[in-house]
């Protein structure tokens, strides 16, 4: 069968599934089980076996249960609401008030984790039930949180960007400082978009509080200062390298419970209730992550990343269409791959290519990062979608058709940064 052939196929089987109300972890591995089946000539059982342990014994997502679990405790604690009446005052009087915090929140959050679905989940589990009590509508805060998530692969550290740095061969520092500028061009973008909606839809934004006088401002930032503790304590053991990001996640659940317990807002049911929320959330990812894992594994053995990749390239296509036809690509094999395997599998066959088109290494793993920031957000398989869907309980169609508008946002990042690719390359050219 062609490949136009089995890529229809699998996609028919993957909606027919989610359409069946199949779980979505479950149905990533049975659409992996019948294209291994159908197109590949190694045993469909043993490479599922092997690849769901792999997924689900990795170091690396340590740091994401625990992430999720501070997250839990933030929430069930005064911590999140303290977070927020610290933050009303200062964005209390720019149009969308606190859905600006979404946005400032994962910005921040980024710098820690550096995965998409922890951010997601650990400012969701704080932000979601604070707006919702305060009367902020959920379309906006949905679509708004699943867009700003997608910076913790952006904003340093960024695994994305170590795989890409060892794929092409690239200095992983001055990655690093080259997503510092674009991640707060892209929070900017998100930020003036929910002032333009806010503008545009002033009956659905709650009122405002009474004025405040810039002393009573900085007296309520107090409040902020357990959450800027914690965040100060796991940014500074990272960047002093005193812990790893794994390590730094298990800080962060241990400053949570001391700040809550000083708070005297830890509780024995506040534990066991963020214990039991941190671990159901985490289950509903890990088997996602196992079968995107095990669907991974079936496109790479059925060879349809690399003969995509293969035949962007053989187009020979200008600098610019290039691009956008890579951009088009990323996306649409976001739709079945997680960030990491789209890069592992294309990058040897697409390097080349960009490389022959006169494109800056640095740029263009910048570029990378946001194209996988992009299939983030991009339904069937749009990881971010997922992690909402488990946190909201809402149909995979409203929370894409809310999210859309940040996808916009981030093409019109894509394009920012082709015509000034400054962005990206100025801050590494420094060091």
């Amino acid at each position: 069968m062609s490949d136009v052939a089995i890529t229809t196929l699998l996609v028919v089987a993957l909606f027919a599934l989610l359409g069946s109300g199949v779980w979505i972890g479950l149905t990533l591995a049975g659409v992996a089980w019948i294209g291994m089946e159908l197109f590949s000539s190694r045993p469909a059982g043993d490479a599922m076996a092997v690849t769901v342990w792999g997924a689900a014994s990795s170091w690396t997502l340590t740091a994401l249960p625990l992430f999720i679990w501070m997250g839990e405790i933030l929430f069930r604690t005064r911590l999140s609401e303290s977070m927020f009446r610290g933050l009303a005052p200062w964005v209390d009087r720019l149009p969308g008030r606190l859905l600006h915090t979404n946005v400032i929140g994962c910005t921040i959050f980024a710098a820690v984790s550096g995965s998409s679905a922890a951010t997601c989940a650990t400012i969701g589990k704080m932000s979601l039930p604070e707006l919702a009590k305060r009367g902020y509508p959920e379309d906006i805060t949905v679509g708004s949180l699943a867009g700003a998530g997608t910076l913790g692969l952006l904003i340093p550290p960024s695994i994305i960007m170590i795989v890409y740095g060892v794929t092409a061969d690239v200095s992983i520092a001055r990655l690093f400082v080259a997503g510092i500028f674009p991640g707060m061009v892209l929070a900017a973008l998100f930020s003036g978009y929910i002032a333009v909606w806010a503008m545009l839809n002033r009956d659905r934004i709650p009122p405002p509080d009474a004025p405040m006088t810039f002393a009573a401002k900085l007296a309520e930032s107090r409040h902020l200062i357990p959450v800027m503790l914690l965040i100060g304590g796991v940014l500074g053991s990272i960047y002093a390298g005193i812990a790893t990001a794994t390590e730094a996640a298990a800080v962060g659940v241990v400053g949570a419970l001391v700040l809550s317990a000083a708070q005297g807002s830890l509780t024995r049911a506040t534990f066991r209730e963020s214990l039991l929320g941190a671990t159901r959330l985490y289950c509903m990812i890990a088997l996602i992550l196992a079968g995107a894992a095990f669907l991974t594994l079936a496109m790479g053995y059925i060879g349809l990343p690399r003969n995509l990749a293969a035949f962007i390239s053989s187009l020979g296509l200008s600098p610019f269409m290039l691009m956008v036809a890579l951009a088009a690509f990323y996306v649409l094999l976001g739709c079945f791959l997680d960030g990491i395997s789209m890069v592992v599998l294309t990058m040897g066959v697409i390097l080349p290519t960009v490389q022959a088109a006169g494109f800056d290494m640095i740029w263009f793993g910048v570029f990378i990062v946001i194209v996988v920031e992009m299939a983030q957000i991009t339904p069937p398989v749009g990881f971010n979608l997922f992690v909402l869907q488990g946190m909201t309980g809402r149909q995979m169609p409203w929370i894409a058709r809310v999210t859309m508008p940040f996808f916009f946002l981030m093409c019109a990042m894509v394009l920012l940064l082709w015509f000034f690719p400054q962005i990206a390359t100025w801050l590494p050219s420094k060091m």
